[in-house]
């Protein structure tokens, strides 16, 4: 057992060695084999084949661009998202606190495409259709957004932001 230890052991020490480096194996009397980076007396060189490396590209390089009409793949290119309801600046009274969103794009959407509508910073909603309910939004101004989504669940486009005003019945009332 030992042996196969001290073997596995040897083997990959010649393994992470670096390229070029001069590796020698070694049989004693007992039959023990050993590796190492000295010469020693009735030891073999042996040829170790170089490391595999790979060397990756930068994040910047592989990222998708915020806009579908800057990349060039030959895919859907929207040049607007926009809301139909809410209306920006718009107050409005909401009981239960649930906002129907109805966005659009143009052009209308890709395969596998999505409307994502972002409240205060944060995705509360996805949806192929252009109705988007987001329920019990609290009472108060919220910033709204509407991206445009692929397959991967990455945005390829981000259109406009409103803000709007959401009235609703106090709990103590």
């Amino acid at each position: 057992m030992t042996f196969r230890f001290l073997v596995l052991g040897s083997l990959l020490a010649a393994v992470t060695l670096p390229a070029g480096a001069e590796v020698y194996r070694h049989v004693d009397k007992q039959g023990n084999v050993t590796f190492s980076d000295e010469p020693t007396e009735g030891a073999e060189a042996i040829q170790v084949k170089p490391v595999t490396t790979v060397t990756l590209p930068k994040l910047q390089d592989v990222s998708r661009p915020e806009r579908r009409d800057q990349a060039p793949d030959g895919k859907v290119r929207y040049d607007q998202a926009s809301f139909a309801a809410p209306q920006d600046g718009e107050a409005f009274h909401s009981g239960s606190g649930d906002i129907e969103f109805r966005v659009s794009s143009s052009p209308a959407l890709g395969q596998g495409h999505k409307y994502e509508i972002t409240l205060d910073g944060q995705p509360v909603a996805q949806s192929a259709s252009g109705s988007l309910v987001v329920r019990n939004v609290y009472r108060g101004t919220h910033q709204a957004a509407v991206h445009v989504i692929d397959e991967n669940g990455l945005r390829v486009f981000t259109g406009d932001s409103i803000s709007f005003t959401v009235h609703r019945p106090s709990a103590r009332n």
